[in-house]
């Protein structure tokens, strides 16, 4: 049963790559096959062929089958030890830069982006930065350029924000109406939101320092390789890589070309 279990999700795979060019063929197998048996049961299918099936005649069913494959989990400035790290010990190396490029892959609904946004207008550097913020889905990527979240929301943003070294009050970086919070506009105009594909897109830019926050992890070991050389390939000399905490270099071709100085960040920097 497990063998043809594999095979039905090696063809639904196969059939989602050749109807959108979205390859998942190559993510942590465990993690794709729990999230395709999900819709099966959500659909009433009896088999995951029947789900290939009606994703390959129902172009609704196959966005949705993309959507379950995307991780859109997230917070703003979630893990508050990494963005006082960030705040203390990484940006002020770039202080005296004319101008500092910041990549955002796998960025979701944009939480992360717009407390990186917050971080650099409190050291003084937001007008000399240009972030570029990246996704697969481009239904979340729409969300993420609205930056606008649940008001019920920001009392755990704000215990993250003053956790994370923040001293100003964090309201002044929001409006409100009933019921959302808006990120105000002067926070948003260095950040330019695009789609970008980690398993076929390539290299864009030469970046000081590149988000990928806890991506990695539903990749499989030789899809992480791939990703680590684009991600190597797309830092300046001396730049730097933060990764999720479950994620590291330790195992990947190019650890000898960074150093971990701030290891218990997950931050790791090129090796000139």
């Amino acid at each position: 049963m497990e063998e043809l279990e594999q095979l039905e999700v090696k063809l639904l795979l196969e059939a989602v790559y050749q109807l959108t060019s979205y390859d998942f063929r190559e993510y942590s197998s465990a993690s794709i096959t729990r999230r395709i048996q999900n819709r099966k049961m959500i659909e009433q299918f009896s088999s995951i062929t029947m789900l290939t099936n009606a994703i390959i005649h129902d172009e609704q069913m196959r966005k949705q089958l993309m959507d379950d494959f995307t991780i859109h989990v997230t917070e703003m400035f979630r893990d508050p030890s990494f963005f006082k790290c960030l705040r203390e010990f990484i940006l002020p190396q770039f202080t005296n830069l004319p101008s500092i490029k910041i990549w955002h892959a796998g960025c979701s609904t944009g939480e992360e982006v717009f407390s990186m946004a917050i971080l650099l207008h409190e050291l003084g550097m937001l007008d000399r930065a240009t972030i570029f913020a990246t996704d697969i889905n481009e239904k979340i990527l729409h969300k993420a350029t609205i930056a606008r979240f649940p008001l019920h929301k920001m009392q755990m943003y704000t215990r993250n924000y003053l956790a994370s070294g923040g001293t100003n009050s964090f309201s002044d970086y929001y409006d409100t109406d009933d019921s959302f919070a808006y990120i105000k506009p002067a926070l948003l105009q260095r950040i330019h939101f695009a789609q970008h594909n980690l398993v076929t897109d390539q290299s864009f830019n030469e970046f000081h320092i590149i988000f990928c926050r806890n991506v990695l992890i539903y990749f499989n070991p030789a899809l992480q390789t791939k990703v680590h050389q684009l991600f190597f390939d797309s830092l300046q000399n001396g730049g730097f890589l933060a990764l999720g905490n479950k994620e590291t270099m330790t195992f990947s071709a190019k650890s000898h070309r960074f150093l971990n100085d701030y290891a218990h960040e997950h931050i790791f920097q090129k090796n000139v």
